[in-house]
């Protein structure tokens, strides 16, 4: 049966996606071109025409993994409720625990980019539209008097300073810490960069079990 001809956007999406995959199998430093070629049944010039090195596929598919969980917290966000209960919402999706995909592929990335200026370049980009997204609605919030945040944008970075950290734990040492105490420590941060009280639950918020007994959360969310 003849191959399906695509579209220069389709072949570049297909590509991308097969990329993600190799990366996460095999890390950045080991994933080859030939790989990504071999697992799609096309040519290494293929891949070379729409992506002229190894670095600048594996920048794209960084950022295209990484597009797909800003596209989420930009809807999150953006949601119609309080400043609190849509920050609530993105710091419990965004930690290890949450549904957040591609930690590997962050963490991976993260390791890469210190010898690599292209993913680099990436990966620093992303980062700046995550804290400018937490910092927009913190500010939010402490102009309509629902908490007290001096800093905004401090928060925004000790908040992500935190998830980011946990999450490398938590991958790099599956099982060591349960899923309860991971939601509860995330929760907790959140309550005192905001300055609410203790254990305040937002009317509406779902309310996460927190019981030990919580199945393990993938490793790579």
């Amino acid at each position: 049966m003849a191959r399906v001809r695509l579209s220069v956007a389709e072949r570049r999406e297909e590509l991308l996606r097969a990329a993600v995959e190799q990366i996460e199998a095999r890390g950045v430093v080991a994933v080859r071109i030939a790989d990504v070629a071999s697992a799609l049944g096309v040519s290494n010039a293929l891949v070379l025409y729409h992506f002229s090195s190894k670095e600048k596929l594996v920048a794209a598919a960084f950022a295209h993994a990484a597009e797909a969980d800003l596209a989420h917290l930009r809807r999150l966000l953006g949601r119609r409720s309080s400043a609190v209960r849509r920050l609530r919402a993105a710091v419990r999706w965004y930690a290890p625990t949450g549904q957040a995909k591609g930690w590997r592929l962050w963490i991976e990335g993260w390791a890469a980019s210190l010898r690599d200026p292209e993913l680099r370049r990436v990966a620093a980009s992303l980062d700046k539209e995550w804290k400018t997204a937490l910092t927009r609605v913190i500010a939010e919030g402490a102009e309509a008097g629902e908490f007290r945040c001096a800093d905004p944008a401090a928060a925004a970075w000790r908040l992500t300073a935190f998830l980011d950290g946990l999450a490398v734990q938590t991958t790099a040492y599956a099982g060591s810490l349960s899923r309860s105490a991971m939601l509860r420590w995330a929760d907790a941060a959140l309550t005192r960069e905001l300055n609410l009280p203790d254990g305040e639950q937002t009317p509406g918020d779902p309310v996460t079990p927190l019981g030990d007994t919580d199945p393990p959360a993938p490793s790579d969310a």
